[in-house]
């Protein structure tokens, strides 16, 4: 069997051909591999993932941190403003429902009731300190009334 050599360096040529086609495939993936600020081999690519990945598990761990902090300060802040205006005399006097009772209560029943007494003669101001929507001082009718309506304010949510 004999093979003609002009047919023989066209398949060298062609072997030639698909070897350079194959390393310069190859290359190409290699670059994509080791893209990167300063990369120079894949060593340097891989410390600088690693390094990119340990930035985001400590931001990750401050973001949860702070997240905890706010939900902490949030409960604790006023979440429901209720008020209610009455007159204390049941009067037909004049000025009317000149008098009030506002509640501040947060989400876990703390705050305050702010409330005041209008009369011709003088305005009369009370506060009353509110834990888990109870007041240790004595509540009026209205004071009862609007910390009722914080809770279920808050209830609805």
């Amino acid at each position: 069997m004999h093979i003609d050599p002009t047919l023989l360096i066209y398949i060298l040529i062609a072997l030639g051909v698909m070897l350079i086609g194959w390393i310069v495939r190859l290359e190409m993936r290699i670059n994509k591999l080791l893209i990167g600020k300063d990369s120079r081999s894949l060593e340097d690519s891989l410390v600088s993932a690693k390094k990119d990945i340990e930035h985001l598990h400590a931001f990750k761990k401050d973001s949860l941190n702070y997240f905890s902090n706010v939900e902490d300060r949030l409960s604790r802040s006023v979440q429901s403003v209720e008020s209610v205006r009455f007159n204390p005399f049941k009067g037909s006097g004049e000025g009317g429902n000149q008098s009030f009772a506002t509640a501040f209560v947060s989400e876990k029943g703390d705050g305050v009731v702010i409330s005041s007494l209008y009369s011709r003669e003088r305005v009369s101001v009370f506060s009353k300190p509110i834990k888990k929507f109870e007041s240790t001082f004595e509540l009026t009718e209205e004071e009862q009334s609007v910390i009722s309506k914080s809770q279920s304010t808050l209830k609805g949510r």
